[in-house]
């Protein structure tokens, strides 16, 4: 059933796509001095089977279009990690539970990996600069304090420009996991903005997620904060926890940047290029995969 599932996903995606890039202009090929595109994938057996995962496995689309991947292999380059804290004064989670938020990071992070801790509200300040040794982020933590509005959008672009560009280059994996409820009050950054800026660096965004303060209230120019997490974690490739169980939430990311990211390589043909462009990923019966799910125009 998967399988004829994964041939139905991909006809409705084909169809969506072209119905969607039928008023743009045509769509040209790839022109010859551009250079292939890598693509961050998250592919993992449900059996939890340790057998690699094959290029012949997997399919993409980009833009309605079925690519031919030139590779797909195993990323082991080390992670940068920022975790970003919501210590706003109305969040509900005390001042504890962020602590030991950013505690179990700490200490599950791998080899290599190195955290970036940052607390906002009104503005995005730095709690403890990239390290690996935990200890130190442990004195770090009595930085956290609770006040002002929850500016999350800003402190995303803030996180993206100024923590995580400056490792694209080198292909480390970059990753935002937020611990908060997913809202905003205040910024000056809109969300599309942000989430566009997520998905063209290919920074994935993980959340731990805290009790909607709001109650599911409707937001009059942006999503409910439930809304605005999920949305960042699908669109980027990551995953949404509780964070009523911040061991498992922890392990589970860390494990899964170390054992489970790929690298995708692949050069985009008969593509618009001045258009935003739906991303599909599909893999063989007993496989998941998830990644990013928009590329932005170039």
């Amino acid at each position: 059933m998967r399988a004829l599932s994964k041939t139905l996903i991909a006809s409705l995606f084909i169809s969506l796509s072209l119905g969607i890039a039928a008023g743009q202009a045509g769509r040209r090929p790839r022109p010859a001095n551009e250079s292939g595109v890598l693509l961050n994938v998250v592919a993992k057996r449900e059996n939890d089977s340790s057998g690699p995962i094959t290029s012949k496995q997997i399919s993409l689309y980009d833009g309605g279009m079925e690519q031919t991947i030139k590779s797909f292999s195993p990323d082991p380059s080390p992670a940068r990690i920022v975790l970003l804290v919501d210590n706003s004064l109305t969040i509900r989670a005390d001042v504890e539970k962020l602590e030991e938020a950013a505690r179990e990071f700490a200490y599950e992070i791998f080899e290599g990996d190195k955290l970036l801790i940052v607390g906002y509200d009104d503005q995005a300040e730095i709690v403890a600069d990239w390290t690996d040794d935990a200890k130190q982020i442990e004195k770090s933590l009595a930085n956290f304090r609770k006040k002002g509005d929850p500016h999350l959008f800003d402190a995303l672009s803030a996180v993206a420009q100024e923590a995580l560009l400056p490792f694209k280059a080198s292909n480390q994996k970059r990753i935002v996991v937020v611990i908060g409820d997913g809202l905003d009050r205040g910024s000056k950054t809109k969300f599309d903005k942000i989430l566009a800026e997520l998905q063209s660096q290919d920074i994935t965004v993980y959340a731990v997620q805290a009790p909607d303060r709001t109650g599911g209230a409707l937001r009059r120019d942006q999503p409910k904060p439930v809304q605005v997490i999920e949305k960042l974690a699908e669109g980027t490739g990551g995953r949404v926890f509780s964070i009523k169980d911040l061991r498992e939430a922890a392990k589970a990311i860390c494990d899964e940047l170390r054992k489970n990211r790929y690298l995708l390589s692949y050069a985009p043909a008969n593509v618009s290029y001045g258009d935003a462009r739906r991303l599909l990923i599909l893999a063989d019966s007993g496989i998941n995969v998830r990644s990013k799910t928009l590329q932005p125009p170039n």
